[in-house]
C-alpha cells in the first residue's frame, strides 16, 4: 500500500514538474533561440602590410547570421613592430619575423578549437608595390617568409599578395558602406531594406605611399580604367576609384626634400620651408633617393650627406608643394583630378581616413570645422619655430613632429586643388578612424570579399539578440518555472500527508 501511495505521488511530482515547466522550458528555449541565444561566433583574420607599418586585424560574426549587415565587429587590432614588410628586403626573415608577436596575441584570442578554421589574409599595398618594381625577387622573397611564418600557425591561411590601387580603394569603399548600413539594413519592422544609392558615402585614404579617392559619381563614367563595378545585396554599384602611386604622405614629403634639393644640386644645404625654424636634419643621398618614387639627379653621389634646415615659412611651403603635382594636365573637355588623371565631380558625403586622419585629428581638426577655420590652424601651425613647437608639444614623438606643417599642407592641397573639393563641399568631409568601433580601412573590405561574406541578397531573418538580453530572458523564465514548480510540489505533498493522515 505504502509503495502503491509513493509510486502515486512521485508520479504526481513528476506530471506537476512536467506539466509546470521542464518542457515549458524546453519549448520556450526551441522557440526563442532564434532570437535570444547569442550564435557561435565565427572569426577572421587580415594583415594589413601598408609601407610603412603593418597591422592585424581580428574581426568576428555569428556563424548562423549569414554576416547580415552591421554585425561584424573588430575583435582586436595589433601594430606590428617595426616598420612595413618592404623595409625588409635585404632581411626578408626579419620580415616574417616582425609577425610573431601579433599572431602570438591573435591566438590568446581565438578559441583553440575554432583556429584552424579562420580564414588569414596578408595584403600589401603600395610599399610592396615599389619594391616589385624595384626588386621583384625580392619582394618574392618578402612575400615568402611572411607565408611561411604565418603558416607555422594554427590557421587557414589563404595566402599574401599584393593589392592593386583600385581594389585598396575599392575595399575601403566597401568597408565604410558595410559598417555606416548604406548597402542595406535591417528595419525596425524586421525587414531588410536597401537605401538609395545616393545614401552611399565616397572613400579618402592617405596611405604612406600611395593615396585613394572612391565615389559612386551618379552617371557614367568617362574612362573604364577608373571604374569598379560591385553587386551587393542585390544592388549594383558603379564606383569611381583612382590611386595615385607616390602620393601617399612618406613618399610626397620625400619627393618634396628631393624638389627643394632639385634647385641647387651643388649645395649640401637644403633650406626647407615647411619644416620649423631652428630645425635642423642630415639625411644622406642614398636615403633620399632610396625610392622609385624619388628620381636621382645624374652622376650624384650617394654617400654624400645633406643638411635640411627649416626656414618656417608657410607661403613658401604651400608653394613648394603644389610644384609635387600637375593641376594643368586636362584637357578642356574633361574634368580631372591632378597629373592629367579623369575624376568626375565629387559626389555626395565623403569619409577621410588613415593618413587624412592622423594628421588632423594631431591638429584638432577633425570635428567639422570650416574650411577657413581649417586654413588657419596649418598657417599659425606652420610659422611656429621649433623651440615653440617642442614646448606646446611636451610629450611629442621628436621625429614625427618636424612634418606636421608639410603633411597638413600636403593634405589641404590634396583635397582642394587635387580632388577639387572647395568651401562649399567641405563640409560633405568627415575625417574618423573608426566607424562602429572597427578601423576604417580595406582590411574589413578585402576579408568580405574573399570570403564572399557579403551575401547576393540580404538574409532574411532576424538578427541574434546580445548575450546580455539572452541571460536575462533565461533568468526570468527560471525564476518563474521555480516558483510554479515549488507550488506545485508544495500541492503534492500536501496530499501525501493527508493520505498518511486518513490511513493512521
Amino acid at each position: 500500500m505504502l509503495k502503491h501511495l509513493l509510486g502515486r505521488d512521485i508520479r504526481c511530482l513528476l506530471a506537476v514538474a512536467a506539466a509546470s515547466g521542464i518542457t515549458t522550458l524546453i519549448l520556450i528555449l526551441v522557440q526563442v533561440k532564434d532570437v535570444y541565444l547569442p550564435a557561435r561566433t565565427k572569426y577572421g583574420m587580415v594583415f594589413d602590410a601598408g609601407s610603412s607599418h603593418t597591422a592585424l586585424y581580428i574581426y568576428q560574426w555569428p556563424a548562423d547570421k549569414e554576416n547580415g549587415t552591421g554585425i561584424v565587429s573588430q575583435a582586436e587590432a595589433c601594430t606590428v613592430q617595426g616598420p612595413g614588410i618592404s623595409s625588409y628586403a635585404d632581411n626578408p626573415t626579419q620580415a616574417g619575423a616582425s609577425l610573431r608577436a601579433c599572431l602570438d596575441k591573435a591566438m590568446t584570442i581565438i578559441p583553440v578549437e575554432q583556429q584552424r578554421e579562420t580564414p588569414t589574409y596578408l595584403g600589401a599595398t603600395a610599399g610592396m608595390r615599389l619594391l616589385r618594381e624595384q626588386n621583384s625577387t625580392k619582394a618574392d622573397l618578402v612575400f615568402a617568409e611572411v607565408s611561411k611564418t604565418i603558416q607555422q600557425y594554427p590557421v587557414d591561411f589563404r595566402g599574401a599578395r599584393i593589392l592593386t590601387g583600385n581594389e585598396e580603394g575599392s575595399f575601403g569603399w566597401i568597408t565604410i558602406n558595410y559598417l555606416l548600413e548604406t548597402l542595406i539594413k535591417f528595419s525596425f519592422t524586421g525587414t531588410w531594406i536597401h537605401p538609395e544609392a545616393a545614401a552611399v558615402v565616397g572613400a579618402l585614404d592617405l596611405g604612406g605611399a600611395s593615396t585613394q579617392i572612391t565615389f559612386h559619381p551618379g552617371h557614367a563614367i568617362e574612362d573604364n580604367s577608373t571604374e569598379v563595378l560591385f553587386w551587393l545585396y542585390g544592388s549594383s554599384y558603379s564606383l569611381y576609384t583612382h590611386s595615385y602611386l607616390c602620393y601617399g604622405e612618406n613618399q610626397a614629403l620625400k619627393k618634396l626634400i628631393a624638389s627643394l634639393r632639385a634647385e641647387n644640386l651643388t649645395s649640401q644645404q637644403i633650406s626647407h620651408p615647411c619644416y620649423p625654424k631652428g630645425y635642423e636634419e642630415n639625411v644622406t643621398a642614398a636615403a633620399l633617393y632610396d625610392s622609385p618614387c624619388v628620381l636621382a639627379p645624374v652622376a650624384h653621389d650617394p654617400s654624400q650627406i645633406l643638411t635640411v634646415r627649416g626656414t618656417g615659412a608657410p607661403a613658401e611651403c604651400r608653394s613648394a608643394i603644389q610644384k609635387l603635382f600637375n593641376f594643368t594636365a586636362c584637357g578642356a573637355n574633361r574634368t580631372c583630378g591632378f597629373n592629367g588623371v579623369y575624376q568626375p565631380p565629387g559626389h555626395g558625403q565623403f569619409f577621410a581616413f588613415s593618413g587624412f586622419y592622423s594628421v588632423f585629428h594631431f591638429l584638432n581638426l577633425t570635428s567639422g570645422q570650416p574650411l577657413s577655420d581649417v586654413s588657419a590652424t596649418i598657417e599659425q601651425f606652420c610659422a611656429k619655430d621649433w623651440k615653440e613647437l617642442k614646448m606646446v608639444c611636451p610629450g611629442m614623438n621628436k621625429t614625427r613632429l618636424q612634418d606636421y606643417c608639410a603633411a597638413s599642407t600636403y593634405i589641404l592641397t590634396l583635397l582642394l586643388q587635387g580632388y577639387k573639393f572647395d568651401n562649399q563641399t567641405w563640409s560633405k568631409i568627415q575625417f574618423l578612424r573608426q566607424v562602429a568601433a572597427v578601423d576604417v580601412g580595406w582590411s574589413l573590405g578585402y576579408m568580405l570579399n574573399l570570403t564572399n561574406a557579403i551575401p547576393l541578397e540580404a538574409p532574411d531573418q532576424v538578427k541574434g539578440q546580445r548575450p546580455d538580453l539572452w541571460a536575462a530572458a533565461v533568468l526570468t523564465t527560471c525564476l518563474m518555472l521555480a516558483v510554479i514548480l515549488w507550488a506545485g510540489l508544495a500541492l503534492c505533498y500536501q496530499r501525501l500527508f493527508a493520505t498518511y493522515e486518513t490511513m493512521l
